[in-house]
């Protein structure tokens, strides 16, 4: 389990790789460590991917590990030099949730859960200028500006065709109702949300107000997965920070808790009907009025 100072996603695979030579070649880290006299705290930091490595780090771990396979040195002397690099975000200042980016960006598929408002993926510029504008305290322009920047720029996993993103969404019948800057901003949301609901490689459900209580409720999340890895990864979004959980048992049971909102959600076609229907109440106020959504 981690927070926000989290490694990146190529720091992580690296630090297994590392790990699994060191575990095959027999070695401790105790005995790593005393070997090319370092400690065996920056051992485990690399192995869990909390510390830089170094092609050199590299290139002395197979060294002792008895790597000779050449191919698999250069390997992993160039994930290294990937995981130093800073992610396009770093260029935007001091970003919140810069570990969820990370892991988006690298991400093969997401299932995400989204109990209050239109995922960020799927949001319109207007809406998501309200969102931020509306629900970020003392905000600065400038600060929203980056924000609303970052935001956009991650869309383009969903429409990059070399690397298109597999996006599964149950969101809550609350975020179509909420109404977010404005009845117009609300109408162009829906519409690009039904839009995108049809995109083979999009899925879209809505969790209705009938649905009662259920295991998502009190919890906005995302399982992610990566290409050339069995594993996932759970994201839980807070306030200022995230929490991202690994160990296969918290992963299990958030999947357990999205299979129950899948089968509990409307189907695709049920929600892109609930969407038009709602974008009629939005289209049909008079302005000035707050649409009845009831």
């Amino acid at each position: 389990m981690a927070s926000d100072n989290n490694p990146t996603v190529r720091g992580r695979r690296l630090g297994a790789e590392l790990r699994r030579l060191r575990r095959d070649s027999g070695l401790t880290g105790t005995q790593v460590a005393a070997q090319l006299l370092i400690s065996q705290a920056k051992v485990s930091h690399m192995e869990t991917g909390r510390r830089a490595v170094s092609p050199r780090d590299v290139r002395d771990l197979c060294r002792l590990y008895g790597v000779t396979d050449q191919d698999v040195v250069d390997s992993l002397t160039a994930l290294a030099r990937e995981s130093g690099r800073q992610g396009w975000w770093h260029a935007y200042g001091d970003i919140p949730h810069s570990v969820y980016v990370d892991l988006e960006t690298d991400a093969a598929s997401i299932h995400a859960y989204e109990p209050m408002v239109i995922p960020g993926l799927l949001q319109t510029p207007a809406y998501a200028a309200a969102v931020i504008e509306e629900t970020i305290p003392l905000v600065t322009v400038e600060q929203a500006a980056a924000r609303l920047k970052v935001r956009l720029r991650r869309q383009h996993r969903i429409y990059d065709p070399a690397r298109r993103l597999r996006l599964w969404v149950v969101l809550e019948e609350s975020a179509l109702r909420r109404v977010v800057g404005s009845r117009e901003i609300m109408r162009e949301q829906l519409e690009h949300l039904h839009t995108l609901s049809t995109e083979p490689h999009i899925t879209v459900q809505v969790l209705p107000h009938t649905a009662g209580a259920h295991p998502g409720l009190t919890v906005q999340f995302s399982l992610l997965r990566f290409p050339d890895s069995p594993k996932a990864v759970a994201y839980l979004e807070r306030f200022t920070s995230g929490l991202c959980l690994e160990r296969p048992a918290d992963v299990q049971q958030y999947s357990l808790v999205y299979t129950h909102l899948q089968a509990q959600a409307l189907s695709p076609d049920h929600t892109r009907h609930l969407i038009t229907e709602t974008i009629k109440h939005y289209t049909s106020s008079a302005p000035g009025q707050r649409a009845d959504l009831r």
